[in-house]
């Protein structure tokens, strides 16, 4: 008897499929860019708490709804998805990849 269950994705992969989500006023990803505060993958649910760099930016919405569609593309279906917009701790530079305080000339 085998088992015909999908495979839930590990961490690695969720933020490999995070890494499809641009911040488009900037031109790069959100783990690059230090937007991704925390992932959970557990039996039946992925889990994603994000940011943007300020409450103000009016792409919220569309980046969150970017991650949900990221998350579904490598989720077993039925799956749960919650991508959290969270405001705290406030985002800062210092969460930016190397790569991307390189390219914004923050190094």
């Amino acid at each position: 008897m085998t088992d015909d269950t999908p495979t839930m994705p590990d961490e690695a992969a969720v933020y490999g499929a995070l890494r499809t989500v641009n911040d488009p006023e900037v031109g790069m990803n959100v783990v690059d860019l230090g937007l991704v505060y925390s992932v959970t993958v557990e039996r039946g649910r992925i889990g994603v708490d994000l940011t943007m760099t300020t409450p103000a930016c009016p792409l919220g919405s569309m980046i969150v709804d970017d991650a949900e569609q990221a998350l579904a593309s490598i989720a077993p279906p039925g799956t749960a998805l919650e991508v959290r917009l969270v405001w705290t701790p406030p985002w800062g530079p210092e969460r930016m990849s190397a790569e991307a305080r390189k390219r914004f000339g923050w190094e």
